[in-house]
């Protein structure tokens, strides 16, 4: 249910409005620069009602001559165009989530008045699925880097998460480094401002989760007059991500192991439906850990079984039982959790490309060495594994990073307050392992015009794991009613 402090939605929603002189300036062109063109979009029929279309973008917003890019883009038309408001673009995160996907999703199995009254479009992002897809390592060859991680921190465990690392930059620069220096978040924002103008909205309705959000957060500090209503769930906090990587890492790594020790808690209080650890889980885990890197289990070993519980660890309780069954099946050397990291090569490869294009890690290694060893003390059941493996996921891109060739030339770097912006609603779980409640609270605090809703909960994103959430944000997306300031939902799944 939702609670909230003394202030009605009325009162709340009118004390948000544009801000300062912002709205006096010149309207910038779509896309924000000059000599760029809003695409032609020539819709399709695509099955169960879906409509798909190539929109054609500037691989290079700054010199439009050296030639475009193609965007896979679908959309399912409103349910009821009476009350249709317009289009609703949504990204999933990742980086390296196709919008597509999630469009189909939503549209199928989102709201009833989310569906009836938008057009839900999605789009994968450039770099991402089906427009022009980052290629880095064959899975081949991912996996047998990962063959060779570790849960050990040592010496030779950074020197192995280097050599991994620079392999993989250099099989990313072999098969896309002519595409890398343009997949960057500013370019994706500047290509929802066209897409925006090609579906002819004048304001950007937006829900971006997880990564998602920080494309939001560059949208509405590059167009702020033009969002009509963004919902941020999952929030990172813009000026770490961006311009300070290490200290936003360690709040992934703080956020994990949080998460695990809750988790395992849980585990131990409730052995009739825990079927791991045997009172003491997070020993048994470690043990696993220890036991995986001895002797490897079809391919899979400590690191890659640490990484598959941290993704499930997003799925919040109601996978907990489920995820306590993994883990016993994994002592018997079976079971979900015992899987190859080559499965998720092409994933990574965008992940860890658009990072290394929007984010300023610093090229030492001397630091680097010094904040994976911090990460691996900091976070004990976790860290290790993340820190030392190859580039994958949010909180292992660094030995990648402080490596990367390319010229970031779509990176942004700020300001981050989309001042004269329209409301924004940003949506922070109390328990997320992967967008950690303070990323949510400071991305909330940096924007000049924001509202943030707290679940108090667990699992990634609240519109995912909260019907109290999730009716708050339809509401916002629909009616532009934003949440009474303080306003939290709390957690009614148990597991």
């Amino acid at each position: 249910m939702l609670r909230h402090k003394a202030f009605g939605l009325a009162l709340a929603a009118a004390l948000l409005v544009p801000t300062g002189g912002a709205a006096l300036a010149a309207e910038p062109p779509p896309g924000g620069l000059p000599g760029v063109e809003v695409p032609k979009l020539d819709w399709t029929a695509c099955h169960d009602g879906f409509q798909c279309a190539t929109a054609r973008v500037p691989l290079d917003y700054r010199r439009p001559r050296l030639g475009t890019i193609d965007l896979a883009v679908l959309r399912k038309p409103a349910a009821d165009p009476s009350r249709r408001i317009g289009s609703l673009l949504v990204n999933p995160g990742g980086p390296g989530g196709s919008g597509v996907g999630t469009a189909r999703s939503l549209a199928k199995s989102g709201p009833a008045e989310l569906r009836a009254r938008f057009d839900i479009v999605g789009f994968d992002p450039r770099g991402v699925a089906a427009s022009r897809a980052v290629k880095c390592q064959d899975p081949k060859s991912y996996g047998a880097a990962w063959a060779t991680a570790s849960t050990r921190p040592s010496r030779a465990s950074f020197s192995r998460a280097v050599h991994s690392g620079r392999e993989f930059v250099q099989a990313c620069q072999r098969e896309s480094g002519a595409l890398l220096p343009y997949i960057g978040t500013e370019y994706v924002a500047r290509d929802m401002d066209l897409l925006r103008a090609a579906v002819g909205d004048r304001k950007l309705s937006y829900l971006g989760f997880s990564f998602g959000t920080y494309i939001g957060t560059v949208y509405a500090s590059l167009f702020p007059q033009r969002t009509r209503a963004l919902v941020l769930d999952g929030g990172y906090d813009p000026q770490h991500y961006a311009n300070r990587p290490y200290a936003y890492d360690i709040t992934q790594f703080d956020a994990i192991e949080a998460t695990l020790h809750r988790f395992f808690a849980w585990c131990s209080a409730t052995p009739a439906k825990c079927a791991f650890g045997n009172g003491n889980p997070a020993a048994a885990f470690t043990a696993l850990q220890a036991a995986l890197d001895a002797k490897p289990v079809n391919g899979a070993n400590g690191a890659t079984m640490t990484l598959e519980v941290v993704f499930a660890l997003n799925g919040g309780k109601s996978t907990w039982v489920r995820l306590a069954e993994s883990l016993a099946q994994a002592q018997r050397g079976t079971g979900p959790l015992l899987l190859p990291a080559d499965d998720n090569a092409e994933f990574f490869a965008a992940n860890v490309a658009v990072e290394c294009a929007d984010r300023a890690f610093p090229r030492n290694m001397a630091l680097l060495q010094a904040r994976l060893a911090h990460a691996a003390r900091r976070a004990p059941l976790a860290g290790p594994a993340l820190a030392y493996a190859p580039p994958n996921y949010d909180h292992a891109h660094a030995t990648a990073c402080v490596q990367w060739p390319a010229e970031q030339r779509s990176r942004y770097a700020g300001p981050f307050h989309a001042r004269g912006s329209a409301p924004i609603l940003v949506v922070g779980t109390t328990g997320d392992p992967d967008t950690p409640y303070v990323d949510s609270a400071a991305l909330a605090r940096t924007l000049a015009n924001a509202r943030l809703l707290t679940f108090e909960g667990e699992g990634h994103t609240g519109f995912h794991h909260s019907p109290c959430a999730k009716s708050a944000i339809t509401a916002y997306l629909t009616d532009l009613r934003l949440p009474a300031p303080g306003a939290t939902c709390s957690d009614d799944v148990t597991p």
